[in-house]
């Protein structure tokens, strides 16, 4: 089995991208199930119905979220749809779903969602106890366990990849937008990745236009951020899975 994770979806232009690649990833590279990030889709801050069905359309199986999950007060009427995810650390009042379970080819794939929580400006629950007791919950239900795991510091996403060594299939990264090259797998089977990268604009701060984001480092005034308009690049990752120990035997970069 191939299980591909797809990096942050940012703007008009990325999810153009993702239109245009996407269906041929899928052929070529025989991929079974399909992961995208899509909180950065509208705007670069949230996610529209319309960009939501426009995913689903190209046999996209889950969309994950992350720091501005509420950043369109239109996810409200589709959050609790089961293709789309929230971080499952949010406070347990809140709408939508951290983590489901999907069939594909006779295999029960648990995806989970989580936010971190250093150097982010989100109110959330300890992700490692949040999703340990997840893995508790669902670990006899299901055959693959995959985390995107939205964080912005590098030894979090490394702890936390350690920590569910053994646990769950695989941990990617994705929220810094850059595509890391440490893809590796842990002494006790578990697939890592710090980020997978992003799916938008080449020249681009992470995504943002790169006059504005030069303008606010200069000044440090608050110049309001904008999507780059240049052509996009789609990253992401291929886990290539054994379907008699469900364990990942290969992990492949994909930046088109």
């Amino acid at each position: 089995m191939k299980i591909l994770a797809v990096g942050d979806i940012v703007g008009k232009s990325g999810l153009q991208k993702l239109k245009e690649v996407l269906p041929g990833i899928i052929t070529s590279n025989q991929i079974d199930f399909v992961i995208v990030n899509g909180e950065n889709a509208a705007d670069g801050m949230g996610l529209t119905e319309k960009m939501y069905k426009d995913m689903l359309a190209l046999n996209v199986d889950v969309v994950t979220m992350g720091n501005h999950t509420w950043g369109k007060k239109e996810i409200f009427q589709f959050i609790d749809d089961k293709h789309i995810i929230r971080p499952a650390n949010y406070p347990n009042n809140n709408p939508g779903r951290g983590y489901d379970i999907y069939e594909c080819k006779g295999k029960k794939i648990g995806v989970i969602n989580l936010i971190g929580r250093t150097s982010m400006t989100v109110l959330s629950e300890n992700p490692f106890t949040v999703v340990k007791d997840i893995l508790d919950e669902i670990k006899e239900q299901t055959d693959l366990i995959f985390i995107d795991f939205h964080a912005e510091a590098t030894a979090e996403k490394i702890a936390m990849g350690y920590f569910l060594d053994g646990r769950v299939t695989a941990v990617f990264g994705t929220h810094t937008h850059v595509q890391t090259a440490d893809e590796t797998i842990l002494e006790k089977g578990t697939a890592y990745i710090t980020d997978i990268g992003m799916t938008g604009p080449k020249k681009s701060v992470i995504g943002m236009d790169v006059d504005v984001s030069i303008k606010r480092f200069e000044t440090s005034l608050p110049e309001k951020y904008k999507v780059s308009d240049d052509k996009s690049k789609l990253n992401g990752c291929i886990f290539e899975i054994d379907d008699n120990t469900n364990k990942v035997v290969s992990i492949t970069r994909i930046n088109k």
